[in-house]
């Protein structure tokens, strides 16, 4: 199975985030979508970042050492500021052993996935989890039939 069998299944939209927006800003486009990263994007679709919420919680961690007033700050610091600009990516022809692989390894959650340079979907642990599943209840499934005859 490919990342491309996923995307068309779960759809390609990716909450993203401009690199100037605040860190603020972030966390409530995350709590809106119920999601856990934001993709850090150019107007042109590329990908420049990513922001998670172990970004954010590593950020909130290191300034709450640093006293009260750098935490209230915190609020307004730009995302470009705390996200990981390091982003492992994916193209939709992977294969899912491949992504799934990638993800363990590095310990990320979320992979997005560019085509030609350009933003066109992003998977979770829990899609990949989910498609794994699926994939195994249907091969039994398919095995049991087969053992007991039916057709």
């Amino acid at each position: 199975m490919r990342i491309s069998d996923i995307l068309r299944e779960k759809g390609s939209e990716v909450a993203t985030i401009g690199a100037g927006r605040s860190v603020h800003d972030a966390v409530r486009v995350l709590n809106e979508h119920r999601i856990g990263a934001l993709v850090v994007t150019d107007d042109d679709g590329s990908v420049n970042g990513i922001v998670s919420e172990r970004d954010l919680l590593r950020t909130a961690s290191e300034t709450w050492d640093s006293g009260a007033e750098r935490v209230e700050r915190l609020r307004d610091r730009p995302v470009v500021a705390i996200m990981t600009r390091d982003v492992i990516c994916a193209v939709p022809d992977d294969d899912l052993d491949y992504a799934m692989g990638i993800m363990t390894q590095n310990r990320i959650r979320h992979l997005p996935i560019v085509e030609e340079g350009k933003l066109v979907g992003i998977i979770s642990i829990g899609d990949v989890v989910r498609t794994c599943l699926n994939q195994a209840t249907y091969e039994n499934r398919m095995l049991k039939d087969y053992v007991s005859g039916a057709t």
